[in-house]
């Protein structure tokens, strides 16, 4: 076989029932056509989807086990802080041999750690993990004059189902968005850095519209009878038909390249942003301290059936903190608490920490380290002072629920003697067990996970936790012992809780059909076999490239 030239389009938050729902209604008929015509397998990420680092896997080739990084939330157990961090990983192309390089846009791919990658990054990504940049010197404001600003910035993150309005407004952005983006990756692969052998293109806003607009499809969804979700579906739709002409364009202008198509896992309704950003933190501190911090909000706590809701101008954040007695600065806590290495790493990353994973560099630095986000917009932060002084506290998530235990020998004010570690874990889990969900009566956890177990956990890493907590989806809290915690609203109607992601690929060697369940550690070293590579820096997965070469079955 002759390695030819890869396109890959990374579809960020995508979630494949829903395109299945829409080929079957004819309104993406690209992506219909590439499922028909080419090698279509769903794809499992397994429990590390919940990482929320899928295209730090995509960029490193490594899982979390290889990688050694559960979690984009970095703790110190000496100083008790927590912070976001972006990537330390080299992307996998480094262990390729002269292979030419396109990138436009991949999250967490860090284009100052390799060669023979061109490219821009972090210019609509959401969480995109690395700077702004541009390689080569220049190339990223070339870029930004030929096609401007990122146009839906706004809506990155945007919480919009309280209104209408908003809901339409961030469904016609990221549409908008998706069809400069097409326009954007066409240039720089077909005029500005035309001579490529491997180019990734990544669309970022399947996974904006879906964490602000999933109330619009899915009619399971307590939010789906509400005012703005026909506006939302309607918004996310339009997303998606707008990334499936996207996905012609790019195999129409680029018929020599073999195409992948490929998201790493699903979403679906949101689960965890309550429980895991404020609950939880709210239950160890009842706990531990046997008082409430979480003030009660009377038309929350009255609201029917249990279904706390925001008006069409409140700010989901700064509603919950207006609900928690202030605490320190996060600048103010560093004099106080932090020792002189976590005050020198904090000062060298202050600019990072300002501006944000957004800022803007138009010449590249060669040595600079991974970006930093500082986290005090999420109300769990207000519980970081009482940390010091607790067995067990809720680590900063966006995700699953994450408990970090007070150990002895490893947090600098640890609580917990090793020999009582596992007899805290049981306690605080039973006691989540013990938590109902009052608007629907049914358990409010529905697994915990321990990191853990069979480990010395002193040696756990600072992206690690004690437990895991996946959820039921609760707004509120109801425990026979400490009462009942919320309810609180929503944050985000949808989340990364879908069971696959997909792959589709088309190529003359590539036997179209079927190919099941797989791993989505596999899509990077097939990658590398279809470049006629072997990778000279470690992988995880496997190539499924002697498989598609016979045929579904084989």
């Amino acid at each position: 076989m002759l390695p030819r030239r890869i396109l890959t389009i990374g579809l960020d938050g995508f979630e494949s029932s829903l395109a299945e729902e829409m080929i079957s209604e004819g309104e993406l008929p690209e992506l219909a056509r590439l499922r028909r015509q080419g090698a279509s397998m769903r794809l499992d990420h397994g429990a590390a989807q919940r990482t929320g680092l899928a295209w730090e896997h995509v960029a490193s080739g490594l899982s979390p086990e290889d990688a050694t990084r559960w979690a984009a939330v970095n703790f110190d157990p000496n100083s008790y802080q927590a912070w976001q961090e972006g990537t330390r990983l080299r992307p996998f192309t480094e262990g390729l041999k002269n292979i030419r390089s396109v990138v436009f846009d991949a999250p967490y791919f860090d284009l100052l750690r390799t060669k023979n990658v061109q490219g821009v990054v972090n210019w609509g990504a959401h969480d995109p993990g690395v700077a702004s940049a541009g390689v080569p010197n220049g190339l990223l404001q070339e870029f930004i004059e030929r096609f401007g600003e990122y146009p839906a910035k706004d809506y990155l993150y945007a919480i919009p189902w309280p209104c209408p309005k908003q809901c339409q407004a961030m469904g016609q952005s990221l549409t908008s968005a998706v069809d400069l983006r097409s326009e954007a990756s066409l240039w720089l692969l077909r005029e500005r850095l035309p001579d490529w052998d491997f180019a990734m293109v990544v669309v970022s806003e399947p996974h904006s519209a879906i964490e602000g607009l999933w109330h619009g499809v899915d009619s399971s969804h307590p939010l789906h009878s509400i005012p703005s979700s026909r506006c939302a579906g309607d918004g996310l739709r339009n997303v998606y038909r707008a990334v499936d002409r996207m996905v012609g364009r790019h195999r129409e202008t680029f018929p020599d390249a073999t195409l992948l198509v490929v998201s790493m896992g699903g979403m679906g309704g949101n689960q965890s942003d309550a429980a895991s950003m404020l609950l939880l933190a709210e239950l160890l501190h009842r706990e531990s301290f046997g008082s409430a911090k979480l003030q009660e909000r009377h038309d929350w706590s009255t609201a029917t059936d249990g279904l706390a809701m925001l008006s069409a101008d409140e700010n989901w954040h700064q509603s919950l903190k207006e609900l928690l007695p202030t605490t320190p600065s996060f600048h103010s806590r560093l004099s106080r608490t932090l020792p002189a290495r976590g005050i020198r790493f904090l000062k060298s990353n202050l600019g990072r920490i300002r501006s944000g994973m957004h800022q803007r560099q138009s010449q590249p630095e060669p040595h600079r380290g991974p970006v930093v986000l500082q986290m005090d917009w999420m109300p769990l932060v207000r519980y970081q002072q009482h940390w010091p002084r607790m067995e067990a506290f809720a680590l900063p998530s966006f995700y699953d629920g994450r408990i970090r235990i007070n150990l002895r020998g490893r947090e600098r004010l640890g609580k917990v003697r090793a020999d009582r570690y596992w007899d805290t874990c049981e306690r605080i889990s039973q006691m989540l067990r013990e938590c109902r969900d009052p608007r629907t009566r049914l358990p409010a956890v529905r697994e915990i996970e321990y990191p853990g177990r069979g480990r010395d956990p002193v040696r756990m890493g600072p992206t690690e936790s004690d437990l895991v907590i996946v959820w039921n989806g609760p707004l509120a809290l109801q425990h026979p012992r400490l009462g009942q915690i919320g309810p609180v609203p929503y944050r985000r109607t949808g989340g990364h809780t879908g069971r696959f992601g997909v792959a589709w690929m088309e190529g003359p060697d590539l036997v179209p059909g079927d190919y099941g369940v797989r791993s989505s550690f596999d899509i990077v070293p097939t990658l590398v076999s279809l470049l006629g590579q072997q990778s000279s820096l470690p992988l995880s997965g496997h190539s499924l490239l002697p498989m598609l070469s016979q045929g579904p079955g084989t």
